[in-house]
Formats: structure tokens, sequence, C-alpha cells
């Protein structure tokens, strides 16, 4: 289990609604989506949907973004994520993992899937089914996002989401001194920024990962409770 896999769920029970991308409010979701294309098993669902205290926390973010940065977007890559879609996302990154090491998946000794495995953990969570342990993307309550410039040109926050390597960590910039690193911490801490206004908290590993309200949420701010489970 992870740390904050102890915390109690109180849930509020606050439905799932759906993320429109709409460039007149700002926020926009990225399509199409990088899961789907690989053929991740979301069925019926979909993964541009959020708790409804979520979206009006994102959308008090977008509008806090254009006092800082007129014209600039939030721009959503992941939300709700089902257990199967977890599941199958921790599996690809595992194989894709072992395949930038050289590794064969058949032939892999113990200690060599106990490695990568640490390693897949460091930025996924553990695609549980027990209620009391979801991931925080199966409660509605975490999302994954980036920034959109004035121009809808993605900003290079100097490494993709989901990337399973330290440039991951929020300030792994902090200490480079060459100009274009500087503009990859000061547009990371611009996203924190924003995000943090609406009571977002960031995840310790990802700089693209924020949530409210779920587990992890509660563990960094010291809260006794969560107030969203997982959603079936």
């Amino acid at each position: 289990m992870k740390p904050y896999q102890h915390i109690s769920i109180a849930d509020c029970h606050e439905p799932l609604v759906a993320l429109s991308s709409d460039l007149d409010s700002g926020i926009i979701t990225i399509d199409p989506h990088p899961y789907m294309s690989l053929g991740a098993p979301y069925g019926d669902r979909s993964p541009f949907f959020v708790r409804q205290g979520i979206l009006e926390r994102l959308q008090k973010s977008q509008a806090y973004l254009q006092t800082l940065r007129p014209y600039w977007k939030i721009a959503v890559f992941d939300a709700y994520r089902p257990i199967p879609v977890q599941q199958f996302m921790v599996n690809y990154s595992f194989a894709q993992l072992a395949a930038s090491k050289g590794l064969e998946i058949d032939s892999l000794s113990e200690d060599q899937k106990n490695s990568l495995n640490a390693e897949v953990m460091k930025f996924w969570a553990i695609p549980s089914h027990d209620p009391k342990t979801p991931p925080p993307h199966s409660t509605g309550a975490a999302i994954d996002v980036t920034l959109f410039d004035s121009e809808l040109l993605e900003v290079n926050m100097g490494s993709p989401i989901d990337e399973i390597s330290d440039r991951s960590l929020p300030d792994y910039f902090a200490s480079f001194r060459n100009a274009q690193a500087v503009e990859f911490h000061r547009d990371r801490q611009l996203l924190n920024e924003v995000m943090n206004h609406s009571g977002f908290v960031r995840h310790p590993n990802e700089w693209w990962h924020f949530s409210y309200g779920d587990q992890l949420w509660a563990w960094i701010s010291h809260e006794k409770l969560a107030i969203y489970g997982g959603f079936i």
C-alpha cells in the first residue's frame, strides 16, 4: 500500500459530470485521448469526466490563469479512469519501460521484475478494486493537466506527461540555470499556482497530476478524511 491509502473515505456522493472542450471557458481536452488510442478498455465510459466539485474548481483555476496569462488555457490530458484502464496502463507502462532498457518481458528475473515495478509504481497508482484503496483517477477527483498558450500550442514543460524518469518530478529543473530549463520550471510553477488557487494539490512525483478530495489530497493536506471514493 502507498501511504495515502491508509486515509479513510467518507464519500460525498457528488456525480460525475462531463468535461467539455470549450474555448470560451478556456478549459480544453486533449483529443484524441492518448489511452483510448492505445486501446485502453473504457467501454461506455469517457476519460473526460470528473466530480461536480472538481469541475467547479477547475473553472476557478482557469479564470485565475487568465489574470496571469491572458488567453492561456488549462488542457486536460486525462481525468476519470476506470480500474480496468488503470490496470491496462500499468501493464503498458511496465512493458514500455522494459523495452526501453532492452529487456524481454518473458525472460525477466524476479529482481528485474521488482525493479521495473518499483519504477512504474512511483508514477502509477495500484489498480485496486478494494473500495478502501481506490486509484486516485478512479475517484473522479484526480486530473492530469498541462498548459496551452495564446496560440493554442502546448507549452513545453520539459518532459511529456507520464514519462517514467526524474524529469517528471515537479522541481526537477529548479536548480538548472540555462534559459530553457528556467522556462520549464517557471511554467511548472505557474501550473501549480493556478491549480493551488482553487484547492488542488500536486502529486509529489508528477508535475501534471492534481487532485482535490481524494486520499492523496487528504494525505498531502493533512486532512483526516477523503471526500471522494472510487466511482464504479
